[in-house]
């Protein structure tokens, strides 16, 4: 009986250990390949940052392969890409109330979904499906749009989003060749 009890202790502090040692370390891991960037905006009375994991195209076919299409993507990688607003904004023409969203897309090769999710997971894939099913709960959207897919002549080598001005406010999402943008207004 002995034996099982400290068996179970070990078992015990072992996954404790796991849980909080091993699991921080390997998301630091991950972000030596997918640095954090953020990119914010303060004009027009808006102040708004996104904050995102930036994956490298080395080499890979991006949009169809390695993200594809018609499945949800936690727009770039490691913890969902969170979108924080202090001030009340609409996207394309729908309200969004101050605070911070989570951004889930899912890209086709004319037009991408882009939902704005009151949910921010502590990371944005299911360990189980190897990365394959998203942790976001569609219940949670507050506001979804579609977009038209812009083609860009040069490769962008490195996923970046970026607030333009370009007939009012975007963000827009950029990689490989693909870029679509989000209308934001006050």
């Amino acid at each position: 009986m002995k034996f099982l009890k400290r068996l179970l202790l070990i078992l015990v502090v072992l996954g404790l250990l796991g849980y909080f040692v091993g699991v921080p370390y390997m998301q630091k891991q991950t972000k030596k390949h997918s640095p954090e960037r953020t990119s914010t905006y303060t004009e027009k009375g808006m102040d708004l940052s996104v904050n995102y994991s930036s994956p490298s195209k080395k080499d890979r076919v991006i949009f169809g392969e390695l993200v594809p299409y018609d499945a949800v993507w936690r727009t770039g990688a490691n913890e969902p890409t969170t979108f924080t607003t202090k001030t009340d904004v609409t996207i394309n023409g729908k309200n969004l109330s101050a605070g911070t969203y989570s951004i889930w897309t899912i890209p086709k090769p004319e037009e991408w979904a882009v939902m704005f999710n009151d949910q921010v997971p502590d990371w944005g894939v299911t360990i189980l499906s190897g990365g394959a099913d998203t942790t976001r709960d569609a219940s949670h959207d507050v506001v979804s749009i579609n977009v038209p897919v812009q083609s860009e002549a040069n490769e962008i080598e490195k996923f970046t989003i970026d607030f333009e001005e370009n007939n009012g406010t975007q963000m827009c999402l950029s990689w490989d060749k693909t870029k679509v943008c989000v209308p934001i207004n006050k």
